[in-house]
C-alpha cells in the first residue's frame, strides 16, 4: 500500500498536463528543425559556389584538325618530379581526330600513336607579347630603356 501511495505521489507532483506536454514535444521538434534548414541551404550555397568556381576555371572546348600542334600530358613525370620540369611533351602533330575523343600524334620521327583527348592541349607558338606591361611600368614610374 506504501508503494502505491508513493508512486501515486510521483505521478501528482510530475503533472503530467497531455496538452501542456504536446506543446513542449512540438517546440523541441521545431528546435531541432530549424539546424537541419539551415545546414541543408548552407550546402545548397556551398554547391553552388563550387559548381561557379569549376566552371570559371574551364578554359576551352578541346576541338582538335588535323595538321595542328598540341601538347601531350606526360602522367609518369609525378614519381620523379622537378620543381621546374615541365609535365607537357611535344609539340606534336595531329594525323587524325576520331570520334569519342581519342587522337593520333604523330610522334619527332613520324611514327603515329594515339592517345586520349582529354590528355593534349593546344600548343600556342611563340613568345606571349607584352604589349601592356611597358605601359604598366611607365604607370608605376619604372620606366625600361
Amino acid at each position: 500500500m506504501e508503494l502505491e501511495h508513493k508512486a501515486f505521489w510521483a505521478l501528482k507532483m510530475c503533472n503530467f498536463n497531455m496538452e501542456e506536454l504536446k506543446s513542449n514535444r512540438l517546440m523541441q521538434m521545431n528546435a531541432l528543425e530549424e539546424p537541419r534548414k539551415d545546414a541543408y541551404s548552407s550546402s545548397l550555397i556551398y554547391k553552388e559556389k563550387t559548381k561557379m568556381w569549376h566552371d570559371k576555371r574551364i578554359k576551352e572546348n578541346k576541338e582538335f584538325h588535323e595538321g595542328q600542334k598540341v601538347l601531350l600530358f606526360n602522367s609518369r613525370l609525378n614519381f620523379f618530379s622537378g620543381i621546374l620540369k615541365s609535365r607537357w611533351d611535344g609539340p606534336f602533330l595531329v594525323k587524325t581526330v576520331f570520334p569519342h575523343g581519342a587522337i593520333e600524334l604523330l610522334s619527332r620521327d613520324g611514327t603515329p600513336f594515339k592517345v586520349n583527348g582529354h590528355r593534349v592541349k593546344k600548343y600556342e607558338e611563340g613568345v606571349p607579347g607584352n604589349e601592356g606591361m611597358e605601359e604598366l611600368l611607365l604607370l608605376e614610374g619604372i620606366a625600361t630603356t
